[in-house]
């Protein structure tokens, strides 16, 4: 499973420089972690760095112009940071598996003669094979939609041979990006990689009442990203996985206080009812009648179990209307799930509940925080000594953060 080991965004709103992890030349820098969190005070650009991830997929999935545009973002000049004349840039340094040679993406997005947002240059880049040191070489290098590609799994392998793959491009569209079009052409086996990658990023944006919704009967595999259709995916292992079945339900069920079993019910007119059962009354319970919180703690379940998760999961404040001893057990459940198979996720939370945190290590965790100009600035918790040494004699990470020892000094 691919995993980014850095991530960098500036000119983003309050983001105008920051950097999680490890990039391309930064080799005395930790890289992120398979689980990732991010914390800090209310107003510090959480949400912010969030959906920083989510502008990204949306400019691939449509184009950059309407990804400016949707999800209350106000288009591009409410995006790019304030006071700022330059674009709004993006660098990804992530390994398609861990033996795998590092690739580095650079998105930069502008507005053109019209005031309308534009890819300005998009770059793709590795270090050829056995190469451990000196600059990668791109393979995909694009401004105002005209570059350069080298076609082919071995293009750039070789030194020398580097014009004998090469050819120029030329794209009509300046909104989408270049990754979209060409990673759909099978001479760019790499970039088509990174597109499908990148296309596969799943940010959650779990709604209860969407999840109260009686969906029309039929299975689906996967859990969307608002979680309107749970009691289709729940039906989809009812039927496709039945060996598995009732054992994932009742394990996700034991770890829901309060609830003894779960199944599905298709009524007449061919809607599906989520049904729970808490063992003190004969007849179970409906989605419908179920607090915010059970339903998410079974939303965020349920997710662990799919068989073919996505490869990057981002979820936003998963503490919110849950109870507070229930947090650590869902952190060490996305840790579990994030480090425990051969095709797990990636998984990045931001939160700010220090009952979460305490089932985190300094390593996993990120200290988002504004400064005296205004912008955001990051910092990683093992970078501090004293949070390391108190963390090692025992001291859980939350109790630290609610003690202010996690605060710039």
């Amino acid at each position: 499973m691919s995993l980014i080991e850095g991530f960098r965004v500036q000119n983003y709103r309050a983001l105008r420089d920051i950097t999680l992890g490890r990039l391309s030349g930064q080799p005395d820098r930790e890289p992120l972690t398979p689980f990732t969190v991010v914390i800090g005070k209310n107003g510090v650009g959480k949400s912010t760095l969030f959906d920083a991830f989510g502008f990204v997929a949306d400019c691939l999935t449509t184009d950059v112009e309407t990804a400016c545009d949707m999800k209350q973002r106000g288009g591009f000049d409410r995006l790019r940071s304030m006071a700022s004349t330059e674009p709004v840039k993006f660098e990804i340094y992530y390994r398609e598996a861990p033996n795998e040679r590092p690739i580095t993406y650079e998105l930069a997005i502008n507005l053109d003669e019209t005031g309308r947002p534009f890819v300005e240059s998009e770059l793709l880049k590795q270090r050829r094979k056995g190469q451990k040191h000196g600059r990668p070489y791109p393979f995909l290098r694009l401004h105002h939609g005209k570059g350069l590609v080298w076609a082919g799994e071995e293009a750039l392998e070789i030194e020398g041979e580097e014009d004998r793959a090469q050819e120029s491009v030329e794209l009509t569209d300046l909104r989408q990006l270049g990754i979209a079009t060409l990673g759909t052409l099978k001479e760019h086996p790499r970039i088509t990689r990174f597109r499908d990658f990148l296309k596969g990023w799943y940010l959650f944006y779990f709604y209860p009442d969407a999840a109260r919704s009686l969906p029309t009967s039929g299975p689906q595999r996967h859990l969307n990203i608002h979680g309107d259709n749970i009691g289709n995916v729940v039906q989809f292992m009812e039927r496709e996985q039945s060996a598995r079945f009732k054992i994932i339900l009742n394990r996700i069920a034991e770890k829901i206080p309060g609830i003894s079993s779960i199944d599905t019910h298709v009524t007449e007119d061919k809607r599906v009812l989520l049904r729970f059962n808490d063992g003190a009354f004969g007849d179970p319970f409906f989605a419908q009648q179920m607090s915010d919180g059970t339903l998410k703690v079974f939303a965020y379940l349920l997710l662990m179990e799919d068989p073919d998760p996505p490869p990057f999961i981002c979820i936003e404040e998963p503490e919110n209307g849950l109870y507070h001893k229930l947090l650590e057990t869902l952190a060490e459940e996305f840790r579990s799930h994030a480090t425990g198979k051969r095709n797990a996720p990636q998984i990045f939370v931001t939160t700010h509940q220090p009952y979460f945190v305490d089932a985190l290590g300094p390593q996993e965790v990120w200290i988002l925080e504004k400064s005296s100009d205004g912008f955001s600035i990051i910092r990683r918790a093992s970078d501090l000594q004293d949070v390391n040494n108190l963390v090692a004699e025992g001291l859980p990470l939350g109790s630290l953060w609610y003690s202010d020892y996690l605060d710039a000094r």
